[in-house]
Formats: structure tokens, C-alpha cells, sequence
């Protein structure tokens, strides 16, 4: 459903509104990433005006509407939103103008970690992602371009290959030791008052200032009961990253001072110096700058060490013998990949090899993706020839029987001596698959499957 029906009552946009559709997402060039460095101070006294005029939110509801999602504690989707917003948002809009709207608290959601633990994620209703949405839109444009080059995590134009490229850079130039910060749950103790007051020397207009302080007390409804919240800006909602930034340029701003050579996405931050004891100086000044903001950093993942190996947004890096530094996929990430691969492929899920393989083509692509910048040809391969040999097994495993296995490769264009060998075996999937079955199921089976090769 379109969102012109619910904005008929909009006025024309008052002043500037970018035309940028959403969100920062990574790669995305945008017309923001261009303009001069300036300071927002004065930027404006009507800026709620801009967020809520008409062209602003209809692009506010198509990026809210292109990210799906789920609904909030109301209950309602997206398209019961549609619905619900084309006879209640006049008088919301009056609400949020006047400062005096209450956003509905955040549905909470826990996202298991691969350590044990969880990610809080702070689900809000539609209606709340898309006033947050139209927020992002008028904000990023003032905002953005006064942070930090150091910053890369959600940005216009910015992405983490980046950043991973930036700490690639400073390893070359011979900064080898690396002084690893991670905050101890950074989105869960943002201070509100601090973030607040460094919102207000960028932003001077009171009614944003009123709406942003809002959503930050909207609280967390978990099990049912409603939690008030004096800290934290739960990940989920589209304005949390941009306030994460406000809050930590001042890090970044402080780092720059002293000519410190870093890479900070989000709450991930690198800093490159040549010695040990550099290092040392360095992560002290970050206990200062983060205890200021009332932020903790996680001594157990936290550290001052040789760069090579260290991991950094799912990257690492290592250099050859010749000196030069290559990046590589971290082992860690590497470990997750084969879990999730064993996970997709496993052989007792009752699927078809055609099923199969279609969730794996959309997780190796994506992963491939992400990962593309590894300069390890070597690892690839064998990634590959292990995937390959996975989908073996598990067609030997559906297969079943020998009379079955016997069949189904003479079709495939087997010689009898070869069919005649693998079903011979027909009971011990893994190890067949790394029998004569290749001379069947060869890489050009798997090309007309569609299987994505990662070398």
C-alpha cells in the first residue's frame, strides 16, 4: 500500500531534505558523502518540519516498507500500519509536532552469540521505525559529514571492507601492533544525559532534541511487563547507529588530536602504533575517553598486540614472506561458516538435493560477499572441494541403497565399473564421497546446480 494515501494532509517539504532513499546501507553512494565538512550548530529551528513533511516520509515508508521486518508489542505489520496510519496520522503528526507524542516501548527479542550469550535487539512498531526512519533522513545529511574519516560503520558511502582496507594500509606502513578496544555492551549503556548533550551541539533545535530524548526512554517490554530504561539505545530501531556515531566521534576526534593512526566501526575500534609500549599508552587514553562517555571496555576480548592473526570485523591479516600484508578470513569466522554449512547440508533434514542446494546458494553468496576482500586462493579452493564433497555424501545418502546408487550414476553417465564400485560401499556415505563418485559428480555437476564457487 502506498504511503501517498497516508500523507495526503502533509505540507510541501519545508527547506532542505536530501534525496537519499533510507538508511545508511554499505556501498550505497549517496549525495551526503559529498558535501563539506560543517558544523550543524544553528543548522535550523524547523527541522521537525522537514521530517515530517510529505516527500520525506513517503521515502521514510518505502525504505521501512523494503526492510520488512516484524511488527512491534502493537501487534501490527506493516501493511496493517498502511492501514492503521491513513485515518491516525493526522492527529499523530499534530502529536509529534506539538512534542507531545509517546513512543510505544520496544519489543525485545534475544539473538543467541556464538559465545553463549545474547544480543539485545529492540524491536519498534512500524509506526515508531518509520518516524525514526523519517529522523535518519533530515539528521545523517547535518550530522554525518562532522564525524570523523577514522569512522566507517553505518555511513553513507561507507562500509566495513573500509575499514578492513584502512587497518591492511596502517599494517603495511609498518604499524604492526594493533590496540584492540571492544566495549562491553555499548548499546545497552549509552548514557542518555551524555548522549543528549553531544546531540545538542550538533543539532539546536528543541522539538528534535524532545522526540530523540523519547524514544530513548520509550523502555523495553519483555515477557509482558514493561522496563523502563534510564541508558541504552536498543539495536533495531534505524536511528540507534547515527546516535551511536554522536557518541563516540568524541573518541574518534580525540584519537585524531594526537595523531593516532585507527579504523572504528561502530563500536569496534583498531588503533595502529609500532610498539608495545605505544600500545599501552594508547589503550589507558581509551580507558580515559570511554570512562568519561561511562562506557566499560571488555578486558577479556580487549588487547595490545601484534596485528597479524588479530581479528577485525571477521577479517585478519597476515604477511608473506616478502613483507607485504594480505588480508585473509579470520579463523573464528571461519569456524561459524563451516558450522553453518555442516547446519544446511546435514543429511538427516528430509529435503531434496534441489532444497538444499537453493538455501546454500543464498548463504555462500552472501558470505562470499562479505568476505570477497580475502587474498587466500588456496583456502577457497579447499572450501570449495569440502562443500562439494558434503553435497556427495548427501546424495549418496538419499540414494540409499546400493541397487539405488548403482542406478542413479548409470543415468548420470557412469561406466558400469565405476557405479558398480561406489555401490559396493553404499552404507559408508563420507567415505564414498571421495571414492570414483568424482568422475560423475564432478564441478560441472555442481555448476548446473548452481552451487556458488567461492575461488
Amino acid at each position: 500500500m502506498s504511503m501517498s494515501t497516508v500523507t495526503h494532509q502533509m505540507p510541501a517539504s519545508a527547506g532542505r531534505v536530501t534525496t537519499r532513499e533510507g538508511e545508511a546501507l554499505p556501498g550505497v553512494a549517496s549525495d551526503e558523502t559529498g558535501l563539506p565538512r560543517q558544523e550543524s550548530e544553528g543548522a535550523g529551528r524547523h527541522l521537525l518540519e522537514q521530517v515530517f513533511a510529505r516527500e520525506n516520509m513517503q521515502r521514510a515508508w518505502k525504505r521501512v516498507k523494503a526492510n520488512k521486518g516484524s511488527a512491534g508489542i502493537d501487534g501490527l505489520d506493516i501493511p496493517q500500519t498502511a492501514e492503521h496510519l491513513q485515518w491516525a496520522w493526522p492527529e499523530l503528526r499534530q502529536q509529534l509536532l506539538e512534542g507531545s507524542y509517546r513512543p510505544q516501548p520496544v519489543r525485545r527479542v534475544g539473538i543467541p552469540k556464538p559465545d553463549g550469550s545474547e544480543r539485545e535487539l529492540g524491536i519498534p512498531t512500524v509506526t515508531d521505525r518509520l518516524i525514526q526512519q523519517a529522523l535518519l533522513q533530515v539528521l545523517q545529511p547535518l550530522i554525518d559529514p562532522t564525524f570523523s574519516e577514522h569512522s566507517y560503520g553505518f555511513r553513507p558511502g561507507r562500509r566495513a571492507h573500509d575499514a578492513v582496507l584502512a587497518a591492511q594500509r596502517y599494517a603495511q606502513q609498518g604499524y604492526h601492533i594493533v590496540v584492540d578496544v571492544d566495549l562491553s555492551k555499548f548499546f545497552d549503556r549509552v548514557n542518555h544525559d551524555i548522549l543528549i548533550d553531544r546531540l545538542k551541539k550538533r543539532v539546536n533545535d528543541p522539538g528534535i532534541i524532545r522526540l530523540v530524548r523519547a524514544y530513548l526512554n520509550a523502555g523495553i517490554m519483555d515477557g509482558g511487563v514493561v522496563i523502563e530504561r534510564h541508558e541504552g539505545t536498543p539495536q533495531g530501531g534505524p536511528l540507534s547507529p547515527l546516535l551511536a556515531n554522536i557518541l563516540l566521534d568524541e573518541v574518534d576526534r580525540e584519537l585524531e588530536r594526537r595523531g593516532h593512526c585507527f579504523a572504528r566501526y561502530a563500536d569496534d575500534c583498531n588503533v595502529y602504533v609500532r610498539s608495545q609500549k605505544a600500545g599501552e599508552r594508547v589503550m589507558k587514553l581509551l580507558r580515559r575517553c570511554y570512562g568519561k562517555l561511562r562506557l566499560t571496555i571488555n578486558e577479556s576480548k580487549s588487547a595490545v598486540t601484534r596485528v597479524f592473526g588479530r581479528k577485525f570485523l571477521g577479517y585478519a591479516l597476515w604477511q608473506t614472506r616478502d613483507g607485504d600484508v594480505r588480508r585473509a578470513v579470520s579463523t573464528k569466522a571461519l569456524q561459524a561458516f563451516k558450522l553453518r554449512v555442516r547446519q544446511l547440508t546435514r543429511r538427516n533434514g528430509g529435503r531434496s538435493v534441489t532444497q538444499v542446494v537453493e538455501t546454500l546458494r543464498s548463504y555462500l553468496l552472501g558470505w562470499k560477499g562479505y568476505f570477497r576482500l580475502a587474498q587466500t586462493p588456496r583456502i577457497w579452493r579447499s572450501l570449495d572441494e569440502w562443500i562439494r564433497r558434503r553435497l556427495r555424501a548427501l546424495h549418496l545418502k538419499q540414494w540409499r541403497r546400493g541397487r539405488t546408487i548403482y542406478r542413479e550414476l548409470l543415468r548420470l553417465g557412469a561406466s558400469p565399473w565405476v557405479a558398480e564400485s561406489v555401490a559396493a560401499l553404499s552404507r559408508r556415505w563420507w567415505h564414498n564421497s571421495r571414492s570414483a563418485i568424482h568422475h560423475v559428480l564432478t564441478i560441472a555437476y555442481f555448476d548446473r546446480l548452481k552451487v556458488p564457487r567461492l575461488s
